[in-house]
């Protein structure tokens, strides 16, 4: 047996063989007691050690081998154990499964790693010198598109669901990881493996809360299945990726949707409450590119409310603190991202980052209508202008806040222009929280491309805002 010198001192070469082989036993017993390893990982020191022993090494056949072994035997934390991640977990569902394991290597909020699975999942890094990738990440085309014949009851024109749907269909993948609702509660997410269309279609909306999608690897893994879709958010696309070698896979298809200000179950009430005319009736709603959230209630009727409008003296706090730590809106590590942000209003915008999201887009290119993509307008000014309003939870009348939302529409930004505006936004925000609430994580985790996006604005100093 081989000790890790980082768990003795340099003199332990000198203690006895007898010594040695106790010692030993008691790091056996240690890894062996689930109610130990639970301390453990509550000790942040020592979970540290024991994680760095498994690094994750997806280019070795016999090391991946051995990991798969070890990670089996790890225990998911109970619900409501206090996560690895702390108050910036995002409920991504990875330690309700044993790939806890790699929880220090894969989580999206104590491992910020973009380089690394650009390269892994694209081939390539971003290119920090193109306008473009700066903002969007590594891709191959963009578009704006929609359905020429939409689903019934699809959020927008239901893309997501036809890929899903082909997919299966046509035997690309067993199996399509998404999220339909519970019975009781149309916006309290469960997580599935879809292995028929009508289970995909039973997944269509939007869940604008956390969202455990990653509780289903350990079925992935059982399953035996080869062949596997994932549809998920940023936060979920990281954890997955780095561990995709792991579930014993063939091909692993990504479709990811770009996401911002995800709410637990009782701050998607707050919001409701707070800004809906009809809270109980909101089947789904959006934040559209006309500067407006719309809803969409259960009678077919739309509502919308201007953004300027917002009660955000009310709502500062309602947003997960792991959505105020995010940086990564835009799905930078999925083969394939279908959104709306980048798009004219009442088109969805498509981005493929790769081959394999190629070959995914193709499925349904017959059953869409497309047109390049624009960009129109200045963002700059609205965007410099919004940091101390938020701060200090600037909220217009509602006649001003419907008057300035008309101007804006009319003179604002657009398609890509709009996209830039919304990441913008949230990155300085983000920015300025984990700055204010993190500084010590604020150099490691923010990442490079995020970092250049924030220094074009003049940000407050320290404090202010609080």
């Amino acid at each position: 047996m081989r000790l890790s010198h980082t768990l003795f001192p340099e003199n332990a070469i000198f203690v006895s063989w007898s010594t040695l082989r106790k010692m030993a036993g008691v790091l056996y017993l240690l890894r062996s007691s689930s109610q130990l390893w639970g301390m453990v990982m509550m000790d942040q020191s020592l979970f540290n050690k024991q994680i760095s022993m498994t690094a994750i090494h997806p280019d070795s056949a016999s090391q991946s081998s051995t990991a798969q072994a070890t990670h089996q035997k790890a225990k998911a934390l109970k619900p409501g154990s206090r996560r690895p991640a702390k108050e910036l977990c995002s409920e991504c569902g990875f330690c309700d499964t044993y790939y806890i394991h790699y929880v220090k290597e894969a989580c999206a909020f104590l491992n910020q790693q973009f380089d690394v699975l650009e390269e892994q999942s694209h081939g390539r890094q971003r290119n920090l010198e193109s306008p473009d990738e700066l903002y969007f990440g590594v891709h191959q085309d963009m578009m704006a598109a929609r359905k020429t014949e939409p689903i019934a009851g699809a959020q927008w024109t239901g893309i997501v669901s036809s890929i899903a749907i082909e997919m299966l269909k046509q035997k690309k993948v067993e199996g399509v990881v998404c999220v339909q609702n519970t019975e009781s509660d149309r916006f309290q997410p469960m997580p599935v493996i879809a292995r028929t269309p009508e289970e995909v279609l039973a997944a269509r909306v939007n869940k604008p809360t956390l969202s455990p999608n990653l509780s289903v690897l350990e079925q992935v893994e059982q399953s035996g299945m080869k062949r596997l879709l994932v549809i998920g958010v940023g936060c979920q696309i990281q954890a997955l990726r780095a561990v995709q070698d792991k579930l014993g896979l063939e091909k692993l298809y990504v479709l990811g949707t770009p996401c911002v200000d995800n709410v637990t179950r009782a701050g998607l009430q707050k919001f409701l409450e707070t800004t809906s005319r009809s809270p109980e009736t909101v089947v789904h709603y959006e934040f559209m590119q006309d500067f407006r959230v719309h809803f969409k209630h259960e009678d077919g009727s739309e509502e919308m409310v201007p953004f300027f409008g917002l009660k955000t003296n009310q709502l500062k706090d309602v947003f997960a603190p792991s959505c105020m730590s995010c940086f990564d809106y835009v799905n930078n590590l999925a083969d394939l991202v279908v959104g709306y942000m980048g798009a004219p209003f009442g088109w969805q915008w498509i981005v493929v980052r790769n081959e394999t999201g190629a070959e995914m887009l193709e499925m349904v290119k017959d059953q869409l209508e497309t047109q390049p993509v624009m960009s129109k307008g200045d963002r700059k000014a609205a965007v410099q202008q919004s940091i101390p309003a938020y701060d200090k939870g600037v909220t217009l009348p509602m006649w001003a806040a419907k008057l300035m939302g008309v101007v804006i529409e009319k003179v604002g930004p657009k398609g890509l222009e709009y996209a830039r505006f919304s990441i913008d936004s949230h990155f300085t925000r983000n920015f300025l929280f984990m700055r204010r609430n993190y500084p010590q994580k604020l150099a490691a985790h923010v990442p490079e491309f995020a970092k250049r996006i924030v220094a074009q604005y003049k940000l407050p100093d320290d404090g202010a805002g609080q």
